[in-house]
């Protein structure tokens, strides 16, 4: 069934609607005031009129005489006077009604003037905090997303949505700011090894030594690779962060003992004698088991490129909580939460080997939200830093 949609604006609907509420309740109040005062009117000046005599209509003359026992015929003078008070109470009761419903429809006149007035009164006030709101939404854009409608009223359901409204527009410059610092540092980031490799290709191999050739060649292979990485991080950034496709059980204790077995014997950990224990519960976790997989391989293997010769890396699973911790420099504790926006480092890129694209614990942050985890980090006191990541602290 189709709904019935009243015309104009909501400020011209919510005035039909109140005041016609109002004018319902008016006129439903004046038809009980005329309905009651019209069954009790007729015996009221009938009552009034015969305790004291019509004009022109005499009186009866008072007897001593007692009363007779049995009813009998009126005398012609009780009958002129019954019947003139008869016509007499008529022609009131009709008088007196008239009147009434005549003020009554000129006060219903009236009362429908003010309410629609109280209305369009009441229903601009209603829709005041609306009107702040559709202004502001119509004002914002991506150069003054700081701006918010801090709506100043009493609690309710319009407060309600504003305060909602700020809290959207919140996470809206968040996400803008971090997108725009993103695309900054992805552009910055993509430039410096197309800068090498295009230095590399202009001097480098403007020789005819074999050797300078090799090297070159070697160093072109080296930044190839690493764009590589660059982008497949960056790809797999966005895919983490637009959420999951599909979950199903993962085994996080048994996929933590095999990357911690693998990051172990990498090339990187046994040239520098760095050791990968890990310590599990058993644990499940719905989710993605390739996104997982990235997320606790990134976390070791950024435990092991930022650690110390002869360190050591930690992996415990216990209470529904990844635990990765290693030893290394030591880490600022101001610095922790922003290590884990996209492109942040502890030191200034040097373009070496193995330095890695400045992704991993960005990419880690992203996934674990994906699967309503939350992901939290502290500097150890020696060196080196703890990364935790609880699942199931989100809905």
């Amino acid at each position: 069934m189709k709904r019935i949609r009243l015309p104009g604006g909501e400020r011209a609907r919510l005035t039909m609607l109140y005041g016609g509420l109002l004018v319902l309740a008016g006129g439903m109040l004046i038809g009980l005031v005329n309905f009651l005062v019209r069954e009790g009117l007729y015996s009221s000046i009938s009552t009034a009129v015969a305790v004291r005599p019509v004009s022109g209509v005499p009186a009866p003359a008072a007897s001593s005489s007692p009363a007779p026992a049995y009813p009998g015929p009126l005398h012609p003078s009780d009958q002129v006077r019954s019947r003139s008070i008869e016509t007499f109470t008529q022609a009131a009761e009709q008088a007196a009604q008239n009147r009434l419903l005549t003020v009554s429809l000129i006060a219903l006149g009236v009362f429908a003037v003010i309410s629609v007035a109280l209305a369009w009164w009441m229903a601009g006030r209603v829709l005041r905090p609306v009107g702040v709101i559709t202004h502001t939404a119509r004002r914002l854009s991506g150069e003054n997303l700081h701006e918010r409608i801090a709506l100043d009223a009493p609690a309710g359901e319009l407060k309600q949505l504003a305060d909602t409204f700020d809290d959207m527009l919140d996470r809206m410059e968040q996400l803008v700011g971090a997108q725009k610092r993103f695309a900054a540092n992805a552009a910055h980031e993509l430039r410096t090894p197309l800068a090498i490799q295009r230095a590399a290709a202009e001097i480098g191999l403007d020789t005819g030594d074999p050797a300078a050739v090799a090297r070159i060649r070697r160093k072109l292979i080296e930044v190839a690779d690493d764009s590589e990485r660059l982008i497949e991080g960056l790809l797999l950034l966005s895919v983490s962060d637009q959420g999951l496709e599909r979950r199903e059980p993962v085994d996080l204790a048994a996929l933590a003992r095999t990357v911690a077995t693998e990051c172990g014997a990498s090339k990187d950990a046994r040239a520098r004698d760095i050791t990968v224990r890990a310590r599990t519960a058993p644990l499940s976790v719905d989710g993605d088991p390739v996104l997982l997989a990235h997320l606790v391989r990134n976390l070791v293997s950024n435990a092991v490129r930022h650690n110390h010769d002869s360190g050591h890396v930690q992996v415990d699973v216990h209470d529904r909580t990844l635990t990765v911790t290693n030893t290394g420099p030591h880490v600022p504790p101001e610095t922790v939460p922003y290590l884990f926006e996209p492109f942040r480092r502890l030191r200034e890129r040097l373009s070496g080997p193995g330095e890695g694209a400045g992704l991993g614990l960005s990419i880690v942050a992203s996934i674990a939200r994906a699967h309503g985890a939350r992901t939290e980090a502290e500097a150890n006191p020696r060196g080196g830093l703890t990364v935790h990541v609880t699942f199931g602290a989100y809905p």
